[in-house]
Protein backbone atom coordinates (compact mmCIF):
# COMPACT_ATOMS: atom_id res chain seq x y z
CA UNK A 1 0.00 0.00 0.00
CA UNK A 2 1.11 3.89 -0.73
CA UNK A 3 -0.36 6.19 1.61
CA UNK A 4 -0.74 10.28 1.24
CA UNK A 5 1.29 11.38 4.18
CA UNK A 6 -0.55 15.54 5.07
CA UNK A 7 -1.52 17.18 7.51
CA UNK A 8 -1.19 14.46 10.06
CA UNK A 9 -3.00 12.20 8.48
CA UNK A 10 -1.93 9.18 6.86
CA UNK A 11 -4.12 8.18 4.14
CA UNK A 12 -4.09 4.76 2.17
CA UNK A 13 -3.78 5.87 -1.84
CA UNK A 14 -5.57 3.10 -2.83
CA UNK A 15 -9.01 2.73 -1.10
CA UNK A 16 -12.56 0.53 -1.35
CA UNK A 17 -16.18 2.66 -2.53
CA UNK A 18 -19.38 0.74 -1.50
CA UNK A 19 -21.83 3.01 -3.69
CA UNK A 20 -24.03 1.23 -4.22
CA UNK A 21 -23.69 -2.00 -2.11
CA UNK A 22 -26.64 -3.01 0.19
CA UNK A 23 -27.17 -5.84 2.63
CA UNK A 24 -25.37 -9.06 2.90
CA UNK A 25 -23.64 -8.33 -0.24
CA UNK A 26 -22.08 -5.13 1.21
CA UNK A 27 -20.95 -7.02 4.30
CA UNK A 28 -18.90 -10.00 2.24
CA UNK A 29 -17.57 -7.34 -0.44
CA UNK A 30 -15.96 -5.22 2.65
CA UNK A 31 -15.07 -8.07 4.36
CA UNK A 32 -13.41 -9.62 0.83
CA UNK A 33 -11.86 -6.10 0.27
CA UNK A 34 -10.04 -6.20 3.67
CA UNK A 35 -8.37 -9.78 3.52
CA UNK A 36 -6.86 -8.87 0.06
CA UNK A 37 -5.79 -5.92 2.44
CA UNK A 38 -7.53 -2.70 1.62
CA UNK A 39 -7.89 -0.61 4.44
CA UNK A 40 -9.06 2.68 3.51
CA UNK A 41 -13.22 2.29 3.39
CA UNK A 42 -15.52 4.95 2.06
CA UNK A 43 -19.26 5.07 2.61
CA UNK A 44 -21.89 8.08 3.17
CA UNK A 45 -25.53 8.70 4.92
CA UNK A 46 -27.04 8.35 1.66
CA UNK A 47 -25.45 4.84 0.86
CA UNK A 48 -27.52 3.05 3.78
CA UNK A 49 -24.85 0.18 4.64
CA UNK A 50 -22.95 1.84 7.24
CA UNK A 51 -24.28 -0.92 9.47
CA UNK A 52 -23.27 -3.70 6.76
CA UNK A 53 -19.68 -1.82 6.30
CA UNK A 54 -19.36 -2.00 10.51
CA UNK A 55 -20.31 -5.25 10.81
CA UNK A 56 -17.86 -6.67 8.51
CA UNK A 57 -15.10 -4.51 10.12
CA UNK A 58 -15.90 -6.19 13.22
CA UNK A 59 -15.69 -9.68 12.16
CA UNK A 60 -12.90 -9.32 9.87
CA UNK A 61 -10.72 -8.74 13.17
CA UNK A 62 -8.32 -6.15 11.51
CA UNK A 63 -7.75 -3.21 14.13
CA UNK A 64 -9.54 0.04 14.25
CA UNK A 65 -6.42 1.93 14.04
CA UNK A 66 -5.24 0.30 11.16
CA UNK A 67 -8.87 1.70 8.99
CA UNK A 68 -9.35 5.00 7.59
CA UNK A 69 -12.80 5.26 7.51
CA UNK A 70 -14.82 7.62 5.84
CA UNK A 71 -18.40 8.98 5.72
CA UNK A 72 -20.34 11.71 4.42
CA UNK A 73 -23.27 13.82 5.48
CA UNK A 74 -26.33 13.64 2.97
CA UNK A 75 -27.56 17.66 2.09
CA UNK A 76 -31.03 17.16 4.61
CA UNK A 77 -28.24 17.28 7.19
CA UNK A 78 -26.51 20.20 7.40
CA UNK A 79 -27.89 22.62 10.10
CA UNK A 80 -26.14 21.95 13.47
CA UNK A 81 -28.33 20.17 15.29
CA UNK A 82 -28.39 17.54 12.28
CA UNK A 83 -25.09 17.17 11.97
CA UNK A 84 -24.69 16.03 15.96
CA UNK A 85 -27.16 13.71 15.29
CA UNK A 86 -26.09 12.36 12.09
CA UNK A 87 -22.70 12.20 13.51
CA UNK A 88 -23.87 9.91 16.67
CA UNK A 89 -26.11 8.23 13.91
CA UNK A 90 -22.98 7.16 11.77
CA UNK A 91 -20.64 5.93 14.67
CA UNK A 92 -23.54 3.89 16.03
CA UNK A 93 -23.77 2.25 12.77
CA UNK A 94 -20.35 1.66 12.17
CA UNK A 95 -19.52 0.71 15.27
CA UNK A 96 -16.79 2.78 16.07
CA UNK A 97 -16.11 5.78 18.30
CA UNK A 98 -14.85 8.15 16.01
CA UNK A 99 -14.54 8.87 12.23
CA UNK A 100 -11.47 9.24 10.23
CA UNK A 101 -12.65 11.62 7.90
CA UNK A 102 -16.33 13.24 7.55
CA UNK A 103 -17.26 15.14 4.38
CA UNK A 104 -20.49 17.26 2.88
CA UNK A 105 -21.57 14.85 0.47
CA UNK A 106 -23.18 17.70 -1.16
CA UNK A 107 -23.39 21.23 -1.36
CA UNK A 108 -26.50 22.57 -0.13
CA UNK A 109 -27.59 26.34 -0.96
CA UNK A 110 -30.46 25.93 1.31
CA UNK A 111 -28.02 25.60 4.46
CA UNK A 112 -25.12 27.95 5.29
CA UNK A 113 -21.98 26.56 4.94
CA UNK A 114 -20.64 27.76 7.98
CA UNK A 115 -23.05 26.57 9.68
CA UNK A 116 -22.38 22.75 8.53
CA UNK A 117 -18.40 23.68 8.79
CA UNK A 118 -18.91 24.91 12.32
CA UNK A 119 -21.06 21.92 13.75
CA UNK A 120 -18.23 19.66 11.48
CA UNK A 121 -15.47 21.60 13.52
CA UNK A 122 -16.84 20.96 16.51
CA UNK A 123 -17.15 17.73 16.12
CA UNK A 124 -13.58 17.51 15.74
CA UNK A 125 -12.56 18.97 18.59
CA UNK A 126 -14.97 16.51 20.65
CA UNK A 127 -12.72 13.78 19.26
CA UNK A 128 -15.49 12.42 17.31
CA UNK A 129 -14.32 13.12 14.23
CA UNK A 130 -10.23 13.03 12.97
CA UNK A 131 -10.83 15.25 10.13
CA UNK A 132 -13.38 17.33 7.96
CA UNK A 133 -13.92 18.04 4.38
CA UNK A 134 -16.26 18.33 1.29
CA UNK A 135 -17.59 16.51 -1.88
CA UNK A 136 -18.68 17.57 -5.56
CA UNK A 137 -17.05 20.94 -4.41
CA UNK A 138 -16.43 23.34 -7.04
CA UNK A 139 -13.22 25.39 -6.80
CA UNK A 140 -15.67 28.70 -5.37
CA UNK A 141 -17.06 26.50 -2.77
CA UNK A 142 -13.70 25.58 -2.04
CA UNK A 143 -12.22 28.77 -1.61
CA UNK A 144 -15.69 29.66 0.03
CA UNK A 145 -14.86 27.24 2.81
CA UNK A 146 -11.25 27.64 3.05
CA UNK A 147 -10.75 31.68 2.43
CA UNK A 148 -13.96 32.91 3.47
CA UNK A 149 -14.96 30.65 6.75
CA UNK A 150 -11.49 29.92 7.50
CA UNK A 151 -12.38 25.94 7.70
CA UNK A 152 -9.39 23.69 7.98
CA UNK A 153 -10.66 21.19 5.33
CA UNK A 154 -8.25 17.72 4.29
CA UNK A 155 -10.05 16.65 1.33
CA UNK A 156 -12.38 17.46 -1.23
CA UNK A 157 -14.06 13.84 -3.24
CA UNK A 158 -14.75 14.55 -6.46
CA UNK A 159 -15.67 11.74 -10.00
CA UNK A 160 -11.83 11.98 -11.10
CA UNK A 161 -10.75 9.68 -13.98
CA UNK A 162 -9.06 9.26 -17.33
CA UNK A 163 -12.05 10.49 -19.02
CA UNK A 164 -12.39 13.47 -17.21
CA UNK A 165 -9.98 16.66 -16.38
CA UNK A 166 -10.17 18.09 -12.72
CA UNK A 167 -7.47 20.27 -13.09
CA UNK A 168 -8.72 23.63 -12.07
CA UNK A 169 -9.98 21.59 -8.40
CA UNK A 170 -6.59 19.65 -8.34
CA UNK A 171 -4.46 22.78 -8.56
CA UNK A 172 -6.29 24.25 -5.40
CA UNK A 173 -6.13 21.51 -3.58
CA UNK A 174 -2.31 21.09 -4.33
CA UNK A 175 -2.27 25.04 -2.95
CA UNK A 176 -4.02 24.27 0.04
CA UNK A 177 -2.92 21.30 1.64
CA UNK A 178 -5.58 19.27 0.42
CA UNK A 179 -6.45 15.44 -0.70
CA UNK A 180 -8.53 14.71 -3.45
CA UNK A 181 -10.30 11.53 -3.17
CA UNK A 182 -11.24 10.38 -7.03
CA UNK A 183 -14.66 8.54 -7.06
CA UNK A 184 -16.31 6.64 -9.97
CA UNK A 185 -12.02 6.36 -11.17
CA UNK A 186 -12.78 3.52 -13.68
CA UNK A 187 -15.39 5.68 -15.27
CA UNK A 188 -18.40 2.76 -14.49
CA UNK A 189 -16.62 0.51 -17.61
CA UNK A 190 -15.88 3.00 -20.24
CA UNK A 191 -12.35 3.04 -20.01
CA UNK A 192 -11.59 0.27 -22.28
CA UNK A 193 -12.50 2.61 -25.30
CA UNK A 194 -9.93 4.82 -23.87
CA UNK A 195 -7.24 6.11 -26.78
CA UNK A 196 -4.29 5.21 -24.89
CA UNK A 197 -4.95 3.22 -21.95
CA UNK A 198 -5.02 0.09 -23.79
CA UNK A 199 -1.71 0.17 -26.05
CA UNK A 200 -0.01 1.59 -22.03
CA UNK A 201 -1.12 -1.25 -20.15
CA UNK A 202 0.12 -4.03 -22.40
CA UNK A 203 3.54 -2.08 -22.10
CA UNK A 204 3.12 -2.48 -19.01
CA UNK A 205 1.42 -6.29 -18.52
CA UNK A 206 -1.42 -4.35 -16.88
CA UNK A 207 -5.14 -3.92 -17.82
CA UNK A 208 -6.50 -0.84 -18.09
CA UNK A 209 -8.33 -0.36 -14.94
CA UNK A 210 -5.01 -0.66 -13.26
CA UNK A 211 -3.55 1.87 -15.67
CA UNK A 212 -6.56 4.38 -14.77
CA UNK A 213 -6.05 3.81 -10.80
CA UNK A 214 -2.15 3.84 -11.10
CA UNK A 215 -2.40 6.98 -12.93
CA UNK A 216 -4.64 8.54 -10.14
CA UNK A 217 -2.53 7.43 -7.39
CA UNK A 218 0.64 8.58 -8.96
CA UNK A 219 -0.35 12.08 -8.29
CA UNK A 220 0.65 13.92 -5.52
CA UNK A 221 -2.19 14.36 -3.11
CA UNK A 222 -4.86 11.95 -4.98
CA UNK A 223 -6.38 8.56 -3.58
CA UNK A 224 -9.21 6.84 -5.25
CA UNK A 225 -11.81 4.69 -4.32
CA UNK A 226 -12.71 1.68 -7.00
CA UNK A 227 -15.93 -0.40 -6.22
CA UNK A 228 -16.49 -3.90 -6.99
CA UNK A 229 -18.48 -6.95 -5.46
CA UNK A 230 -16.03 -9.85 -7.07
CA UNK A 231 -12.65 -10.43 -5.26
CA UNK A 232 -11.52 -11.35 -8.53
CA UNK A 233 -11.80 -7.85 -9.45
CA UNK A 234 -11.15 -5.94 -5.75
CA UNK A 235 -7.72 -7.89 -6.23
CA UNK A 236 -7.02 -6.96 -9.73
CA UNK A 237 -7.78 -3.47 -8.02
CA UNK A 238 -5.15 -3.80 -5.87
CA UNK A 239 -2.55 -4.92 -7.06
CA UNK A 240 -0.99 -1.58 -8.52
CA UNK A 241 1.31 -1.25 -5.92
CA UNK A 242 4.48 -3.20 -8.19
CA UNK A 243 4.92 -0.77 -11.41
CA UNK A 244 4.72 2.81 -11.71
CA UNK A 245 4.17 4.77 -15.15
CA UNK A 246 6.63 7.08 -16.77
CA UNK A 247 6.65 10.38 -16.54
CA UNK A 248 5.88 10.40 -20.35
CA UNK A 249 2.25 8.02 -20.07
CA UNK A 250 1.32 9.95 -16.92
CA UNK A 251 1.72 12.99 -19.05
CA UNK A 252 -0.14 11.64 -22.35
CA UNK A 253 -3.01 10.62 -19.92
CA UNK A 254 -3.16 14.14 -18.28
CA UNK A 255 -3.26 15.26 -21.94
CA UNK A 256 -6.14 13.05 -22.94
CA UNK A 257 -7.77 14.21 -20.17
CA UNK A 258 -11.59 15.59 -21.60
CA UNK A 259 -15.25 16.20 -20.01
CA UNK A 260 -16.55 13.26 -20.11
CA UNK A 261 -17.95 13.85 -16.54
CA UNK A 262 -20.71 10.60 -15.66
CA UNK A 263 -22.04 12.48 -12.23
CA UNK A 264 -24.04 15.59 -12.59
CA UNK A 265 -24.53 18.77 -9.92
CA UNK A 266 -27.69 18.44 -9.13
CA UNK A 267 -27.34 21.33 -5.70
CA UNK A 268 -28.02 24.35 -8.50
CA UNK A 269 -23.99 25.04 -8.07
CA UNK A 270 -22.30 24.91 -11.65
CA UNK A 271 -18.54 22.70 -11.95
CA UNK A 272 -15.66 24.94 -13.53
CA UNK A 273 -14.99 25.17 -16.33
CA UNK A 274 -11.67 23.47 -17.67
Amino acid sequence: MEYIALRGAKIPALGFGTWPIHGSECTRAVASALAIGYRHIDTAQMYGNEAEIGRAIRQSGVARGELWLTTKLWRDSLNARDVRRSIEERLTLLGTDYLDLLLIHWPDPATPLRETLDAMAAARAAGKVRHIGVSNFPVKLMREAIETIGADILCNQVEYHPLLSQKRVIEYARAHDMVITAYCPLARGRLREHPLLPAIGRRYGKTVEQVALRWLIQQEGVAAIPKSTHASYQQSNFDIFDFRLSAEDMASIHAAAGQQRLINMSSGTAWDPE
